[in-house]
């Protein structure tokens, strides 16, 4: 029995800790796969996360508690998570869904950052290591280091370019390609030197590397791809998370990073695969870019349509699909559209919604939205399932969306958009487009959508349009 209980250390307590809050984040992830389990999921990852911090405070003070650099370093820590969860929920509490994409971005930069300051700690302090064991440490070090600098710069660039604070049009610098894969050949050279005679100098020429090769990367990539690159960096953030796991001796924090860093690359995969992406040049921040631009001049006319008459048009139709972008998203329409879903069917029209892989910021952006509005989400359907079905559609309404329905994509090489599957609205026998003005979408790319003798506009805030169109019916 007392040796039983001399096995109840603080480190033994926490990481037993550890194992039960690692498993609530494997059962978060499994439950934010489903929209049914969302919440749970949701609910499970605040708890392990409370587990994993009482643990971790507990543990770190247990055996040193009464001393005065303990209760100096306590109440550090006190003050750090109050501040720290004050921004937290001032920042949730008024952060739109469409802010959603860049508040994330911004996050990842946070964890980047970490990294970077915990493998500076660990170069600079004692460790007592010797022989091989000291040579890993100095590996993981640099390794840790490069990751979260590339990560948090990467990472700053995405919210510039998400919140429109910077062009969201790649950066084409000569000989890009040949840049990268220098870094990362330079990167490769500087570990093992590092490794052998761990000079501070190369810490801080690895660093700076790392800030600039972040930096280019996601500035390289255009903003029709913006939602693969979230994914791509909640990846990295991961990898940053488990590196400075193994230099804190943290198991949870590896196994935490280690899922996000592979849930992420595989959900950067399969956007990819949907995007007809190279998940290579994804990740060496080559794609965007790989089609020569076009003159972005379309020519033709463009037919105006009031919301009366195209109430009249939906009141007509048999079938009606609505693919919705993030411009549904900004103008709050999600409402209105439910209820124009639930009207029309109401009057015996079939209706569906057609939702890209990538349609606004973030993946899965469109299906948060439709489900906030109780839209069934059995009538929601990804792009794959209703791309063949436009061309027996009477009546495509295009709310808020124009890269994901733009159909440069498919017909013109030359356009920077070229290859990535979009969905096919101008095979319609009526295509009606919500937008407020003839503006580009965010990969600046010009719609030759709009001037398709089928298609007509619906000019003005999303919202208020679709509102019109229900008083009308």
């Amino acid at each position: 029995m007392p040796e039983a209980v001399a096995l109840l250390t603080p480190v033994s307590i926490a990481g037993a800790a550890y194992i039960v809050a690692a498993l609530l984040f494997i059962m978060s992830l499994a439950g934010l796969s489903r929209h049914d389990t969302a919440k749970a999921g949701v609910n499970y990852g605040i708890a392990g996360m409370a587990i994993a911090l009482v643990a971790t405070v507990w543990a770190t003070f247990a055996g040193v508690w009464g001393s005065p650099q303990a209760s100096v370093g306590f109440g550090l820590l006190v003050v750090a998570v109050l501040v720290g969860a004050a921004i937290g929920l001032w920042r949730a509490r008024l952060v739109a869904m469409t802010g959603m994409p860049e508040l994330i971005a911004l996050l990842h930069s946070f964890v980047g950052l970490a990294a970077v300051l915990v493998g500076w700690n660990g170069a600079l302090e004692e460790t007592g290591m010797t022989g091989a064991l000291l040579d890993i440490h100095h590996a993981e070090v640099f390794i840790g280091v490069f990751i979260g600098a590339v990560t948090f710069t990467g990472s700053i660039v995405a919210f510039l370019k998400l919140s429109a604070r910077m062009s969201s049009a790649p950066l084409m610098l000569p000989g890009k390609n040949v840049l990268n894969l220098g870094a990362l050949v330079a990167f490769v050279a500087l570990t093992v030197w590092y490794v052998i005679d761990p000079a501070l100098w190369l810490l801080v020429v690895v660093t700076t590397l790392a800030l600039l090769l972040g930096w280019h990367l996601v500035a390289s990539i255009g903003g029709g791809d913006m939602p693969v690159v979230i994914s791509m960096l909640n990846s990295y953030s991961g990898w940053a998370a488990a590196a400075a796991g193994f230099l804190l001796n943290n198991d949870l924090l590896i196994v935490t990073g280690a899922l996000v860093g592979s849930s992420g690359a595989y959900l950067s995969y399969i956007m990819c695969k949907a995007m007809n992406r190279s998940f290579i040049s994804v990740i060496a921040g080559g794609f965007g870019i790989a089609a020569p631009a076009s003159s972005g001049e379309v020519e033709g006319e463009v037919r105006e349509i009031l919301a009366e008459d195209a109430a009249e048009l939906l009141r007509d139709a048999s079938t009606v699909i609505i693919t919705p972008g993030y411009g549904m998203a900004v103008a709050q329409a999600q409402y209105p559209v439910a209820e124009l879903t639930s009207r029309l069917r109401e009057h015996g029209v079939e209706v569906r919604f057609g939702i890209h892989p990538v349609a606004g910021r973030l993946p899965g952006h469109m299906n948060v939205l439709l489900a906030e509005a109780k839209v069934p989400y059995d009538i929601v359907e990804e792009m794959d399932e209703i791309n063949d079905d436009f061309a027996d559609t009477t009546v495509v309404l295009v709310i808020g969306a124009n890269d994901t329905v733009n159909p440069a994509a498919a017909e013109d090489p030359g356009s920077p958009i070229a290859g990535m599957p979009v969905l096919r609205v101008w095979e319609a026998s009526n295509v009606i487009v919500f937008k407020r003005s003839m503006s580009a979408g965010y990969a600046g790319v010009a719609n030759p959508l709009f001037y398709r003798d089928n298609a007509q506009m619906l000019f003005g805030d999303a919202k208020q349009r679709v509102e019109d169109i229900l008083r009308a019916i």
